[in-house]
């Protein structure tokens, strides 16, 4: 039992980042991102392609392709995305699922559909002994890389200036800027970093999960699913909403398999049936 709880925490860990970067874009801009799960798989792919075209390790790739994703977050936004912020979010929630059907169907034309292979760094090939278990050493590194990122973000929002005017105009937009700060001007990076977080969950997922066009689409739901469980705007809630649904999932498919696959929606209908605004979230914000 306990493995099949670290099995959870290995893939809450990708909730996690996944569902991070949704609630701080979300917070901000009121936007709606179904792209992310796209960027997610251009992450797994960018390392894939500089693997196998190029030679270029996952050491490098790991911070090389969230930059770049970054860099392209930031073109998305003021290209895009600031266009019709003003309109009703509607608009940019069909902006970000037409922009993720285009980048799927882009790499699906390149790569097929099938799933290409991406080797685990050889330093992370063996097992690590838990006390209790042994484990696959490349799934304690991505669980130990997720957290890291998770406090990182934690530490940049909480102890510096930037970082809490940015978690306060992410959590009370419109109490932020009544104290005259420039909520805009903070909009393009953030929209910038929750990409590149997905990026950053990309390239992990490589040498664990297939490396597809398929694979954003199949995860963002669910994590749609695990920020409104969260809380939407919500950052610590999508932090430990994500990690608790990995967990859940993972127990769930080992004593129960059948209910496995819908385990967060159901998580989710009885969270907004208790908290209509999730566990962390604002009540005025359902407003």
């Amino acid at each position: 039992m306990l493995q099949q709880a670290f099995d959870g925490l290995v893939g809450g860990a990708f909730y996690a980042l996944l569902a991070l970067g949704l609630a701080v874009i979300f917070g901000m801009l009121g936007v709606v991102n179904f792209a992310h799960g796209a960027f997610y798989m251009l992450g797994a792919f960018g390392a894939y392609v500089l693997l196998d075209d190029w030679g270029v390790s996952f050491w490098i790739a790991l911070p090389a392709v969230p930059v770049a994703l970054g860099v392209a977050g930031v073109v998305v936004e003021r290209l895009f995305i600031r266009r019709l912020t003003a309109l009703d979010p509607l608009h940019n929630f069909l902006l970000t699922f037409g922009l993720a059907l285009i980048l799927q169907d882009l790499v699906e034309r390149e790569y097929g559909v099938q799933s290409q292979p991406y080797p685990r760094p050889p330093a992370l090939s063996g097992t690590t002994d838990l006390g209790l278990f042994t484990y696959p050493a490349y799934r304690v590194f991505v669980l130990g890389v997720a957290v890291v990122a998770c406090l990182a973000v934690w530490f940049v929002l909480s102890r510096t200036r930037a970082g809490v005017i940015v978690r306060a105009a992410t959590e009370r937009p419109e109490l932020t800027r009544a104290f005259g700060i420039d909520v805009g001007r903070w909009v393009t990076p953030v929209f910038g970093a929750g990409i590149a977080l997905a990026g950053l969950a990309g390239v992990l997922a490589a040498p664990m999960r297939a490396v597809n066009p398929l694979m954003g689409s199949d995860l963002i739901i669910a994590v749609f699913a695990v920020v409104v469980i969260g809380g939407l705007g919500s950052i610590f809630g999508s932090v430990v909403s994500g990690f608790a649904v990995g967990v859940l999932t993972a127990l769930t498919d080992f004593y129960v398999p059948s209910l496995s696959q819908t385990l967060v929606f159901i998580l989710m209908v009885v969270v907004l049936l208790w908290r209509p605004a999730g566990l962390f979230g604002r009540e005025e914000g359902i407003a």
